[in-house]
């Protein structure tokens, strides 16, 4: 064979330039930042989904816990000592104490117990919460969120080992719902501090309606790996969430940039301000040749540039803060409280979160119970009423994003939740089609005002401008409302274990009057949105007050 002489060949300069390949051209089109945001907005979605995902398998492995007896020779023990632990027929097998269930929860007070079970893991959730957002701003939120998550995957772990080493001891159990629900108060001020250091406040409903749907993904999965073993092998619907989240607790020290100045990127922009009359007023005035050779977070998304108009006036009145506290100081628990909407969000969380977490606890037995199901199928039926919660989530963070009414957003979202609940409790026994239909209404009107709040309202709390740009209180005001929020939490699971014995409908009255009194504390913040209107003009203006 032979070669093309030199002589033959073109120059260096003369032979034409080879297009890119796409997906070179796809990640060149982005900047340094964009990247660094996509990367911290995917890395803490990826994160608390596996904390929901660790939390779940407890509301599946219920009706594994306590099998309904049907024998009618069978007496139901009055203590779980009375029963004489069976040994297994093989090394590897492992045999329940009772054809009822697993001891200590197959007696007939099985509510009270499983109950008991979820109140002890939300009471230290809800207690820890207070204290996690305080320590957090005061430590690297990289290493405290790893060692939080590592932690839960150890505890969840452990719970699941109470299978493979016959336990039947119900302080273990106990004890190990208290310690894991301590431990897994570091993640959610974390990841919200993190999201609320990348990105502004331009479309921060639409961002973090989406972001939060990892709470819903977390359950859905959670509920899909936890029902596969819970028929054969209970105790591996524990163990495997539990090294899921450990091994992202890895993930998370070798990966999460905690604040934009840590890789030199530029941190969200807040327009300029002057005061009037005790209120700051903010007036953004965009303009197309000004925009173009500084790009913020403000006026792009996540995957390309938007559209910026010739002029676009932003007012935003707030209330000047009475105090001087250094950006850098960390803000105290009652300095935090004095932030203008947090006291009415934080009690209408508590509220909200109720009827969410009677749900995310309860729903899985209920449906066994209601439509006749077993323990997997009931597990299955009940991620619908997530699925329903990840379109709520994102409805309600567009609609405040362009209604520029988080609180207005959230108040007709419980108005229709009431109702809705009396009729998805009045559907469930008809058959599976209105079950379906009135899980995913369910699921998006519960979850959207829990997702809003939760997200993007604290987020905005946490950097409002009586802070003057401390970053350190970000973390605590999320705390304080989450925390508030968890009470809630704590309170729903244990009053429907407490009434579901006297008939389901108790408990669905319960959630009702729950979202009333949810409605109830937005009503003053409500007004306050609808009093604010858009000036005359033909200008697109906003207006804010806090």
């Amino acid at each position: 064979m032979r070669w093309p002489t030199r002589e033959g060949r073109l120059s260096a300069s003369e032979q034409p330039m080879a297009l890119l390949p796409p997906g070179i051209r796809f990640f060149l089109s982005f900047s340094r930042d964009q990247w660094f945001r996509a990367l911290v907005l995917l890395l803490t979605y990826l994160l608390y989904c596996s904390f929901h995902l660790s939390r779940k398998p407890i509301t599946i492995v219920k009706g594994e816990l306590h099998k309904h007896c049907s024998e009618p020779h069978e007496i139901e023990p009055h203590s779980y000592k009375e029963f004489v632990i069976l040994k297994p027929s093989t090394e590897n097998a492992v045999q329940n104490a009772s054809r009822c269930g697993w001891a200590p929860f197959d007696k007939q007070n099985y509510k009270q117990l499983l109950g008991a079970l979820d109140y002890s893991f939300l009471c230290a959730y809800a207690v820890g919460m207070f204290l996690s957002g305080m320590i957090g701003e005061r430590l690297p939120l990289r290493y405290f969120l790893s060692c939080g998550m590592v932690a839960s995957g150890f505890f969840t772990a452990l719970f699941g080992l109470g299978y493979f080493y016959n336990i039947h001891n119900l302080t273990y159990y106990i004890i190990i719902q208290v310690l894991n629900g301590l431990v897994q108060t570091t993640g959610w001020p974390s990841v919200v501090t993190c999201i609320g250091n990348w990105f502004g406040k331009g479309r921060r409903g639409f961002i973090m309606g989406v972001w939060n749907s990892h709470t819903s993904v977390g359950n859905i999965l959670g509920s899909l790996i936890a029902g596969f073993w819970v028929s054969s092998c209970w105790g591996m619907s524990f163990i495997v969430p539990g090294i899921i989240i450990g091994v992202m607790g890895i993930v998370c020290f070798l990966f999460l940039i905690e604040h934009p100045r840590d890789v030199n990127s530029d941190p969200p922009r807040t327009p300029p301000s002057l005061s009037c009359n005790g209120f700051k007023i903010q007036n953004q005035i965009l303009r197309a040749e000004e925009s173009i050779p500084e790009k913020s977070w403000e006026t792009q998304s996540m995957l390309g540039p938007s559209p910026v108009y010739p002029t676009h006036h932003v007012v935003v009145l707030q209330k000047e803060p009475s105090n001087g506290k250094s950006a850098s100081s960390a803000i105290s628990f009652f300095g935090a409280l004095q932030i203008p909407g947090v006291v009415e969000f934080s009690m209408c969380l508590l509220f909200a979160k109720l009827v969410s977490y009677t749900f995310l606890f309860w729903l899985p037995l209920y449906m066994a119970n209601a439509g006749g199901m077993d323990a997997r199928h009931a597990g299955d039926m009940s991620t619908l009423f997530d699925v329903g919660g990840i379109f709520g989530g994102i409805l309600a963070g567009v609609i405040s994003d362009k209604s520029h009414k988080r609180a207005t957003t959230c108040g007709v979202m419980l108005m229709c939740a009431a109702p809705t609940l009396y009729f998805f409790s009045a559907v469930s026994r008809t058959g599976p089609v209105f079950t379906v239909l009135m899980l995913l209404v369910c699921g998006a009107l519960v979850n959207g005002p829990y997702s809003l709040i939760t997200t993007a309202v604290s987020a905005d709390l946490g950097t409002h401008k009586s802070l003057k740009g401390n970053a350190h209180a970000l973390s605590t005001v999320t705390a304080i409302i989450d925390g508030t929020g968890s009470v809630g939490a704590a309170l729903g699971p244990l009053l429907a274990g407490l009434l579901s014995p006297y008939g389901w409908h108790n408990v669905f009255f319960m959630l009702m009057m729950s979202d009333a009194f949810a409605l109830l504390f937005l009503l003053r913040l409500i007004r306050k949105e609808l009093n604010c209107r858009r000036p005359a003009g033909g200008e697109q203006t906003e207006w804010k007050e806090h």
